[in-house]
């Protein structure tokens, strides 16, 4: 007689939000639509679903009979929810109250609408810390799962892990399943009686094992290739059809049935890990390559075996240190979860307090926040979902607070975790945050509005997988392949754009060139810079009016030979939304040019569409947002985006020269690589020459007109849903 195994069948569909519409609608109808289609004809399999917060409110609005099918499922006992926090958040990178809240918020939501009794849950990335044992008792939950690695660099081995075991926190218990690791590469990847196969090596060594698969549901259908071979191939079918085949030794049942019929093997305490392949993609570039190069060569030793548990990649929390723009947008999200507390603590409550912590927690889904085999933060459209969701939460928490009319703060803090002080300037209808200590940067512009930050940009970085680009292309056969492994190109020339930047691409950055400087020099990064005023530091001071208020930045330095003073002031009125930038040059060489220039970027405003275009304020347009223009003795400039409602105009009080070209990323994502347009760089420049005083003067207006999109707002809103960039 076989010995007999438990098996847990978890199956885990997300969309991120701010994924467009189209990618939601083509992952349901090759996913997860047929996957129900063909588990409803196996009455007596089970299994665990976890849907995301994000999927499962667009499943409730687009295919409420999906979710009537599931709910009768769950009446069944063939199908066992599982809950999470709401909005598919890292636990480990919003706060503690966040994370109750949004599990607990997300569990009632699934009591409410699927009659579900949520036991367990899912850990998103499974990205795992010691303390969050803590937070998921405290929000209700009886067990989770991770993968078998979180359990082997403790200590365990495979020998220990044919079932699960109890953690412990501040003397809260919690129940943990190691997910098989095996069967997450062999499902669907290899044929299905290498599944059956697998569990009867399990069974024969331990009788009574438990096994757990637990992996993302989009393997089933939604990703490359997949749906041909999981559906139109037959692979789930055959899968079915042989674990029904095998039941008599195959107790197929859900994790929450499990741990009733069960017993935990022992106690572990589990270090901060995730998934194998996130602790690599989180090293950086150079470090990444080197460590698989370590590791394939290990694997040729024998002993590797027995060092494999204990040779780990990175920690997840620095991707907040690989890309400056996850910080950006955690920093964000921190003041803003800072303030709702603060309110709540005072006692705030009602329909706009509510309505500021489901955007707050939307603003927390994980996707923008990191990178690794999907697009992750390469994603305007994703990085723009987050900074709306956050900016209407912040519009809401005014609204709470009885905030009207126009008005204008400043605030100097350490804003986004780095011990340097910024300036955050504010009005009614623009916000922005000053980095003096990094060249005076401006690294956000919020247009409140319509909630959208204009500097939601992305500086171009080396990525370990490059070298795959460059050197390595698949022979364009196509098959299921596991994603990371995927070499294809989503189009021709993108070795091209391979160019990185020397400094995040953001605004009020401060260029000294040689007079004959050229716009393809500039856009190439071959442009010799002349002076010191990039990067380096800029003193600072506040000129505080009631009704307006001016940050001056000010920095002694050198532009080629010559000592340069810049000071730049930003002034930002109540109820404007226009920014008044003045820039003043000192201690000039006499009789000599200079090239300066200011450069700016714009996100957010996507090329390549007839209704996003350059114009000069007159009606008279240049093209398309991907324009490279090279413009002289102009005082105008005006970038619009119809679709958004947005038009950025830069007015001149001098005759200006003006540069534009796109900022083009090379990233990978499931589909293969591909390139994004990130940015548009707008640089006004002139060639200087002082006067008697060794000065030199101009003055900008950066207007951020919003009228069209207010126009077509039925009433005015804080909480504003901006199109998605395409």
């Amino acid at each position: 007689m076989t010995p007999s195994i438990h098996l847990a069948l978890v199956l885990h569909n997300h969309q991120p939000v701010g994924n467009f519409d189209g990618v939601f609608e083509q992952a349901y109808r090759d996913g997860y639509l047929p996957f129900l289609d063909l588990f409803e004809q196996y009455p007596t399999l089970r299994i665990g679903l976890h849907t995301s917060g994000p999927l499962m409110e667009w499943l409730d609005a687009h295919h409420p009979e999906y979710l009537d099918r599931l709910a009768a499922l769950v009446k069944e006992g063939r199908v066992e929810v599982l809950g999470g926090a709401f909005y598919e958040p890292i636990l480990t990178m919003i706060p503690s109250r966040d994370r109750v809240g949004q599990i607990q918020s997300y569990s009632r939501w699934l009591e409410s609408r699927l009659g579900a009794t949520i036991q367990g849950m899912w850990v998103a990335e499974r990205v795992w810390e010691p303390a969050l044992t803590s937070d998921l008792v405290d929000a209700g939950i009886r067990y989770t799962m991770l993968d078998d690695s979180h359990f082997k660099s403790a200590g365990l081995v495979d020998e220990q892990l044919s079932g699960y075991y109890v953690t412990e926190d501040d003397g809260r218990v919690l129940l943990v399943f190691p997910g098989d690791e095996r069967l997450r590469y062999i499902i669907p990847f290899d044929e299905p009686q290498r599944t059956i196969d697998h569990l009867g090596e399990l069974a024969a060594r331990h009788p009574g094992a438990v096994a757990m698969f637990a992996d993302d549901g989009e393997k089933f259908g939604s990703w490359p290739e997949t749906h041909r071979h999981v559906y139109e191939n037959g692979w789930l079918r055959r899968l079915f059809e042989l674990l029904v085949e095998n039941q008599s030794w195959i107790n197929i049942a859900t994790p929450a049935e499990i741990l009733d019929r069960t017993s935990p093997l022992g106690k572990i305490y589990l270090p901060a890990a995730s998934y194998r392949e996130m602790t690599e993609w989180v090293l950086p570039a150079e470090q990444q390559n080197n460590y698989l190069a370590s590791r394939n060569a290990l694997e040729q030793d024998s002993r590797w075996p027995h060092i494999a548990p204990f040779v780990r990649g990175g920690f997840w929390r620095n991707f907040k240190v690989k890309y400056s723009e996850a910080n950006e947008m955690y920093a964000r999200m921190m003041a803003v979860s800072a303030r709702l507390d603060a309110a709540i603590e005072s006692g705030a409550s009602g329909q706009a307090i509510d309505s500021a912590r489901t955007e707050l927690y939307r603003g927390q889904c994980n996707c923008a926040y990191w990178h690794g085999a999907f697009g992750g933060i390469y994603l305007p459209h994703l990085r723009n979902a987050v900074f709306n969701h956050l900016i209407a939460a912040d519009n809401l928490l005014d609204q709470a607070a009885g905030r009207s009319g126009p008005w204008v703060e400043a605030d100097v803090a350490d804003w986004n975790f780095d011990a340097h002080q910024h300036v955050r300037l504010a009005s009614d209808r623009l916000s922005l945050l000053l980095a003096p200590s990094e060249g005076g940067h401006m690294t956000e512009l919020d247009a409140r509005t319509i909630c959208h930050n204009l500097l939601a940009t992305l500086t171009r970085r080396p990525e370990a997988y490059h070298g795959k680009l460059l050197y390595g292309q698949e022979d364009g056969e196509h098959h299921a392949a596991v994603i990371k492994d995927r070499v294809v190109c989503k189009q021709d020339g993108l070795d091209a754009l391979l160019r990185y930047d020397a400094y995040a691409r953001k605004s009020l950055i401060d260029h000294f060139y040689s007079p004959d400087t050229t716009r393809e020099s500039v856009e190439r990064g071959e442009a010799s810079e002349l002076g010191d005023f990039v990067l380096a530091p800029y003193e600072t001071r506040l000129r505080r009016n009631p009704d307006r208020i001016q940050v001056q930045m000010t920095r002694n330095g050198r532009a080629g030979e010559h000592a340069v003073r810049v000071t730049k002031g930003v002034t930002l009125a109540a109820g404007g939304a226009a920014l008044e930038i003045a820039y003043l040059l000192e201690g000039l060489p006499a009789g000599e040019t200079m090239l300066f220039a200011a450069e700016f970027n714009v996100a957010g405003l996507p090329s390549g569409a007839d209704d996003r275009y350059f114009h000069d304020g007159d009606g008279d347009r240049f093209g398309q947002l991907g324009t490279r223009l090279d413009l002289a003795d102009a005082t105008r400039l005006h970038l619009i985006d119809e679709w958004l409602g947005i038009d950025v105009g830069f007015d001149v009080n001098r005759p200006t020269g003006f540069w534009t070209f796109p900022i083009e990323s090379v990233s990978q994502s499931e589909g293969g690589f591909e390139g994004v347009h990130q940015s548009v760089v707008v640089m006004p420049h002139w060639r200087v020459l002082a006067d008697e005083q060794g000065r030199w003067s101009v003055r900008i207006k950066l207007d951020v007109d919003t009228s069209l999109a207010e126009s077509r707002m039925e009433k005015p809103t804080t909480t504003a849903t901006i199109p998605a960039a395409v």
